[in-house]
């Protein structure tokens, strides 16, 4: 009984890992590794994701790369991209996932944020 108790706890703990605050799709990935590399940014750099005020709808999405993470930064690994976000910006973005998207209107990355109550336009600023 005891070990059928071990191996069910040994395959329920992945489960209760922390939940990632943003997901960044793989080819979302590979749009910021081609971008390092088209502008000569140090491949061990990572990417931050932030939220600022802004915009036409009040907040604004913003992308960035940084050497270092800064202090209480989230930082984690998506698809071998180091990932940075402040506690702040981490309330706002909760659930988000960042895609790269190509479509006749253009291409870019595209924020799927579920805490957003509405957008503009061009779904670069957002509403809380």
């Amino acid at each position: 009984m005891a070990d059928l108790q071990s191996q069910v706890s040994d395959q329920a703990s992945p489960a209760l890992q922390p939940e990632l605050p943003v997901t960044v799709t793989q080819k979302a990935v590979n749009m910021v590794n081609i971008t390092k590399e088209q502008e000569g940014i140090d491949p061990a750099w990572g990417l931050r994701i932030a939220v600022r005020g802004g915009g036409c709808s009040g907040f604004e999405y913003a992308l960035d790369f940084e050497d270092e993470p800064r202090e209480n930064d989230h930082v984690y690994d998506q698809f071998g991209l180091k990932v940075m976000i402040d506690p702040i910006s981490g309330r706002y973005l909760k659930g988000t996932e960042i895609d790269y998207v190509l479509g006749t209107s253009g291409a870019g990355f595209k924020f799927n944020n579920p805490n957003a109550m509405g957008t503009c336009g061009c779904g670069s600023s957002f509403t809380v």
